[in-house]
């Protein structure tokens, strides 16, 4: 059965866009036909990730109004089989995005793919709800901050008040945490908070880590989805969020300050 998953924080930053492109890549490579979906209406940056941006020609706005068909606007990857993007209007306002609109297009996707990822614009407006209202699950992306996680418990709780499934009382959104930017240094340093401090507070299920790294700017540059990077620690710990995400046992690997571990064991 097709599932929609939002990517979501509040706050800005955090690697949202990042993560929703890293992730259904990630799934696409594992065969299941995937489809991520840029709900930043206005200020569309999934297509430059996903190195579309020049194959855009009919957008997420278009299709809801009219103006194009899905079978328009869905951008196939040309690299992983079974992946397509569908960008979001860089002219539009973001109340464009009608829930009837919304509902719409998502049901007729639901049929043609087995996951549908939404990549939430930043903030707890319109553009976000639209994002979440009819997920199936979510991923909670946040920093290892104060500012960030306050902000992630903020959009957990309109989870469970202002979606579907919580104005209908249906079965609740599986939520999933997702902790990017990490530096294990900096937490043994006191300078970051860490992934047990950040799920301690949010009080939802740890689906990944992710290390802070350089190959994220590289990449976004390049307009390559990071799980394409499976050499770079980065490229690994998506991959590892996905296998997780499917139901496989997989180590919680980029939690710990290897250099700093080595350095304490042999005094150098």
């Amino acid at each position: 059965m097709s599932k929609i998953i939002a990517v979501t924080s509040g706050k800005g930053g955090v690697g949202k866009t990042t993560t929703s492109a890293a992730f259904a890549t990630g799934l696409a490579l594992r065969g299941y036909k995937t489809v991520v979906i840029d709900f930043d209406v206005g200020l569309r940056n999934l297509d430059l990730i996903m190195g579309c941006e020049r194959r855009v020609v009919y957008d997420f706005v278009n299709v809801i109004n009219g103006e194009g068909n899905l079978n328009q606007a869905l951008i196939k990857d040309k690299r992983v089989d079974s992946l397509y993007i569908l960008p979001a209007s860089q002219t539009r306002d973001k109340d464009a995005l009608s829930q009837e609109g919304v509902e719409k297009i998502l049901t007729e996707l639901r049929d043609r793919f087995d996951y549908i990822i939404c990549d939430s614009p930043a903030g707890i407006e319109h553009g976000a709800i639209m994002a979440m209202y009819y997920a199936d699950e979510a991923v909670i992306v946040t920093n290892p901050e104060v500012s960030s996680v306050r902000d992630s418990d903020r959009v957990i709780g309109l989870l469970s008040s202002k979606t579907e499934r919580a104005i209908e009382g249906k079965t609740p959104i599986k939520e999933h945490l997702l902790i990017t930017r990490y530096l294990p240094k900096r937490v043994n340093q006191g300078d970051m908070l860490s992934a047990e401090d950040v799920q301690d507070i949010l009080a939802i299920p740890l689906l990944g880590v992710i290390p802070e790294s350089s190959v994220v700017l590289q990449s976004s540059n390049s307009g390559t989805p990071v799980s394409l990077e499976p050499n770079s620690d980065v490229g690994q710990a998506y991959l590892d969020v996905v296998s997780r995400f499917l139901g496989e046992d997989c180590p919680m690997r980029f939690v710990n300050d290897k250099k700093g571990l080595l350095s304490r064991l042999f005094g150098n």
